[in-house]
């Protein structure tokens, strides 16, 4: 019996992590201990970059999931895609195809149908932190007509250091990195693509990204004039559109405006949990509003959605 039959007979799916020693990966793998029907299967340290034995393990999974850069993400679906007979479903963790055709963008609460498409593909793109805050705050109001398409859009945003990968960690626990700082002023960040594609914008938005001296936590921010909306909405009509949009969503909640009244916020509330809260803070004696997004940024950010999106591509 060879061992794609066993896996069948078992009822069990088996999954590789190529390049599970880093961040994501590691977390991935803590998060499989509570998924009983997937179980792990790896190649030893000296063989990790060894393209024979990762293709014969490709082989004998149902599906890989990518926690590397995008090159070498784009290396083993060249790998996958070299195979002969069962190919296993790839879930990438990188960058490098959350644009890409062909890819389903992993974030399930996106659009009704969103979870039902991931469910079918064999190729998923894990969505980024930033943009799963930012996507999740301004999609809703662009569909409503309530942000139009080309607006001027901004966002802004802080993480933990734990999303800038082995380096920053190293940085910060080693007490050589700073209390604060912006960075990707440059305006090119990487997850700019897919904020601005799935969020539906036409108008390109700008992105300002920045890291705190915490481990993980994310607030994700979007200010809006509310007079130069259509229809000048009040903060209010923007939290009734986000509520409607996510209504029944088990990952995504609005809280209550009026749960909101010390107008402050702190980024870890959501630490070790897949959740991510949108909030709406509005004044409308100035008719200004800021849209708020927080989330575990390896939670909902990152290894906790690509569970929830293995979970949903293999059927668990």
């Amino acid at each position: 019996m060879t061992a794609i039959s066993k896996i069948a007979a078992t009822g069990t799916k088996t999954i590789f992590i190529d390049g599970e020693s880093g961040t994501t990966g590691l977390d991935i793998v803590r998060r499989l201990g509570d998924v009983p029907a997937a179980t792990l299967k790896s190649l030893p340290a000296e063989l990790r970059k060894d393209a024979g034995s990762k293709k014969a393990l490709l082989t004998e999974v149902d599906l890989v999931i990518l926690c590397l850069p995008d090159a070498a993400s784009k290396e083993t679906v060249a790998l996958v895609d070299s195979l002969d007979g069962h190919r296993p479903k790839i879930l990438d963790a990188s960058t490098a195809h959350r644009v890409a055709p062909g890819w389903v963008y992993g974030f399930a609460e996106m659009t009704p149908g969103q979870a039902a498409a991931i469910a079918k593909a064999d190729r998923v793109a894990n969505p980024g932190c930033y943009p799963t805050g930012g996507i999740a705050l301004l999609r809703p109001l662009v569909e409503a007509g309530i942000i139009p398409a080309d607006y001027p859009v901004t966002v802004n945003a802080v993480s933990g250091y734990s999303g800038g990968g082995k380096a920053m960690i190293a940085d910060f626990e080693g007490g050589t990195g700073p209390s604060f700082e912006l960075y990707g002023l440059g305006l090119e960040h990487k997850h700019l693509p897919e904020l601005h594609k799935y969020s539906e914008l036409k108008r390109r938005p700008i992105f300002v990204p920045s890291v705190g001296n915490f481990y993980k936590g994310m607030l994700v921010s979007v200010p809006l004039h509310l007079d130069t909306l259509p229809g000048k909405p009040k903060a209010a009509d923007l939290h009734a559109a986000l509520a409607r949009y996510f209504a029944g969503a088990e990952q995504v909640s609005v809280v209550p405006m009026a749960d909101d009244t010390s107008g402050r916020i702190e980024p870890e509330a959501l630490n070790d949990t897949d959740q991510m809260e949108l909030r709406v803070y509005g004044n409308e004696t100035h008719r200004q509003a800021v849209l708020v997004a927080r989330l575990d940024n390896l939670g909902k950010g990152a290894s906790g959605a690509a569970v929830q999106n293995l979970k949903l591509m293999l059927g668990l």
